[in-house]
């Protein structure tokens, strides 16, 4: 028996809320950067992943049962293929994302994550068919030159953390559309368990395959690991995903290309880490280019 098709109440175009919930879903998923960099000094990339995907999973559960949408768990047949897509993406980008971080400095890495948001404006254009200019090429150039001056001198010693955060940007390009053409369809809370519950199966199957599993960590490591799982996969994606409803794709994209700008403080706030000036430079070309591609794709929105 094939469940019907569920479709969430139509909400209208507003501005207001699609902008808040984007904005603190970018200053939530900003800890990141901090609770996962503390973390991953306690446990290797693949089972500070799998420790943060279970958790996260466990949170967005708990949300879901106690917001009373626990049948909205179970998805109509056709959807299923896009929730699988969903965490499979998820769950290959936190592992490439979590190596990458373990690997560079907090708000370098944040710099280097604008390409994200970037790479996300010019797939709604090509997928979702969102408006979208020419000129907006130039800014993306700009972005990989300012990637280039972050690397001149140091590529020997960031290069593996470098390409293994680039190639986790373009699995989130993966999620954020499949989030966006569901979100009609299926509530943000059941959208972020499936996204870190999915996650969470492939990273466990994959860290048991190859053998990393590794409880090595003190109480501060993990103090670090289940509240960034709860501040970042579980809440600042519960507040993105509902912009989606009030927003387009890439207009929610636009706001997270100011991440860096609270990363920078937090990092040398909590740990006392500050990129390097030939990062900072080219942190502040990439963030420049992303923040000029978000003021081309207002305008001719």
């Amino acid at each position: 028996m094939q469940i019907p098709l569920l479709r969430l109440p139509q909400i209208k175009h507003d501005n207001t809320k699609g902008f808040l919930f984007a904005l603190i879903g970018t200053i939530l998923v900003s800890t990141n950067y901090i609770t996962a960099k503390h973390g991953l000094r306690g446990f290797n990339p693949y089972t500070f992943s799998m420790i943060w995907t279970i958790a996260a999973a466990c949170y967005s559960f708990i949300i879901t049962v106690l917001s009373g949408r626990i049948r909205e768990l179970i998805i109509p047949r056709r959807l299923v293929l896009r929730m699988v897509a969903l965490g499979v993406a998820t769950g290959i980008g936190m592992i490439l994302a979590w190596s990458g971080l373990a690997l560079l400095d907090p708000s370098f890495a944040s710099f280097l994550w604008r390409f994200a948001p970037a790479l996300t404006i010019i797939a709604s254009y090509v997928v979702l068919r969102e408006k979208m200019s020419a000129w907006e090429v130039l800014p993306f150039i700009i972005m990989l030159i300012g990637g280039v001056i972050s690397t001149i001198g140091v590529w020997h010693a960031v290069a593996t953390g470098v390409v293994l955060t680039l190639l986790a940007c373009a699995t989130v390009v993966i999620q954020m559309l499949v989030a966006k053409k569901s979100i009609t369809n299926i509530h943000p809370n059941i959208l972020v368990f499936y996204r870190v519950g999915g996650a969470a199966l492939i990273i466990i199957l994959y860290t048991l395959l190859i053998n990393k599993v590794e409880f090595s960590g003190d109480i501060s490591h993990w103090a670090a690991t289940l509240a960034g799982a709860f501040l970042g996969p579980c809440c600042s994606f519960l507040f993105t995903f509902r912009s989606y409803r009030y927003w387009s794709l890439s207009r929610s994209s636009i706001v997270l290309t100011i991440q860096p700008l609270f990363v920078l403080p937090m990092s040398y706030i909590v740990l006392g880490q500050l990129p390097t000036v030939l990062q900072l430079i080219g942190g502040g070309i990439i963030l420049t280019g992303a923040l000029w591609l978000a003021w081309l794709h207002k305008s001719w929105s």
